[in-house]
């Protein structure tokens, strides 16, 4: 059942977006009455006017607020990447880590639940582990017989921005754990529905199960917006994500940052937004911008120093990327064929030889293809590498259109 809610005329003449959580509120938490609730969310779950949805549920009197589960990265986003995230208290409720050895809610826990509210940002990349979270919670729920109500929020790249292959079958993993674009186009809502109505719970059992999913979409929110168009404030998703920009080139160079290669702005103020490393140099520079065009990013010359990680202390030569509105912006193909010039130009850099097997790996895995590096490397037929690189996409987007909520 997916709730929409349109009879709020207050809500509806607001001039900002108003995400699930606002919605819900002035519904009373009718969805919510007499029940015993756990919240899936983090530092980002917020109303429109900024408070912490944990705030709204525990001043709320019509059920009961159990629990908390978090994502990587810790309720207040602020683990790194990777580091086991320890249990919590947060604002009096206990706060279960969902990113440890198990990486879903153990029974003990939610057996004294009704139902399993979900409220976090996403950043509209497959490979940012909030999806695989969000999956792996329904599949504990869908097995326990308890209710999902996801609180949408707006997908910051946009709505219609889809690009890049799905996940080969076989190298599934909790950094690409459905097959969907890597830029999947979708708010956390319709990524729900979409996993429960295809049938994507226990893939690995015999049996697919479906849980009882119900979502609360957003007022005053459309596919073309962008995020500076939803008058909402960024709070940082993660360590690397503090701006919506970030966001943007994470989309753009996230994947090229696995292998270790070049600076991709991790360790300066601006993670994401640089790309660079020490032996460019600005005639280089030249040439490779002369020769590109990227339909949604100005490259600028520019030279800075990372605090920590690679180069550390060291002056870099490299662009900053600055973002601009542009409805025909392909981050990950884009960013591929940009990385392709680059490598071509500095064929050392993407030998494989010079890339160790953990790196390689964690490729293959963000980029779900066993193939495109190698193509890379090989500084393959630039069709070939376009064909590797959007493997799977056509498919994927029929399958999308079935579960779209938003005009």
């Amino acid at each position: 059942m997916i709730n929409t809610l349109l009879s709020f005329n207050l809500l509806a003449k607001s001039e900002i977006t108003l995400p699930g959580i606002d919605v819900l509120r002035a519904n009373n938490f009718e969805q919510l009455r007499g029940k015993n609730v756990g919240l899936l969310t983090n530092y980002t779950g917020r109303t429109s006017d900024g408070i912490s949805t944990v705030e709204v549920f525990n001043s709320q009197k019509v059920f009961d607020f159990e629990c908390l589960f978090v994502p990587e990265h810790g309720f207040y986003s602020a683990i790194p990447a990777g580091a086991t995230v320890p249990d919590d208290i947060v604002c009096g409720k206990k706060c279960y880590s969902l990113y440890n050895k198990s990486k879903k809610p153990a029974k003990d826990i939610i057996s004294k639940l009704n139902v399993i509210v979900i409220d976090i940002q996403d950043i509209g990349i497959r490979s940012y582990t909030y999806i695989s979270t969000v999956l792996k919670t329904m599949e504990v729920a869908a097995d326990n017989k308890i209710k999902v109500l996801i609180l949408d929020r707006p997908n910051p790249l946009g709505g219609d921005i889809i690009d890049g292959n799905t996940v080969e079958q076989g190298l599934e993993s909790f950094v690409g754990i459905a097959p969907i674009a890597y830029i999947h186009g979708c708010t956390i809502g319709e990524l729900a529905l979409m996993i429960n109505g295809e049938g994507w719970l226990n893939k690995k059992s015999r049996i697919s199960k479906k849980c009882d999913l119900e979502l609360i979409k957003m007022m005053n929110w459309n596919r073309e917006m962008r995020w500076e168009d939803t008058g909402l404030q960024w709070y940082p998703t993660s360590p690397h994500i503090p701006t919506v920009d970030a966001a943007r080139g994470a989309a753009f160079m996230g994947l090229f940052g696995e292998l270790g290669v070049i600076s991709i702005g991790i360790g300066t103020t601006s993670p994401f937004q640089y790309i660079g490393n020490t032996s460019m140099t600005f005639d280089d520079l030249k040439e490779l911008s002369d020769n590109v065009e990227i339909s949604g990013i100005d490259l600028v010359k520019t030279r800075y120093r990372p605090f920590y990680g690679m180069y550390n202390g060291k002056d870099c030569n490299g662009y900053l990327l600055k973002f601009k509105k542009n409805k025909d912006f392909k981050p990950f193909s884009e960013g591929i064929e940009f990385f392709y010039r680059i490598f071509n130009k500095y064929p050392d850099l993407i030998e494989e030889k010079n890339i160790n097997d953990k790196s390689k790996n964690m490729f293959r895995k963000v980029s779900g293809s066993s193939l495109l590096l190698s193509a890379l490397a090989k500084r393959d037929n630039l069709d070939n590498i376009r064909e590797l690189s959007n493997h799977g996409l056509e498919n994927y987007i029929k399958i999308r259109a079935k579960y779209l909520q938003y005009e």
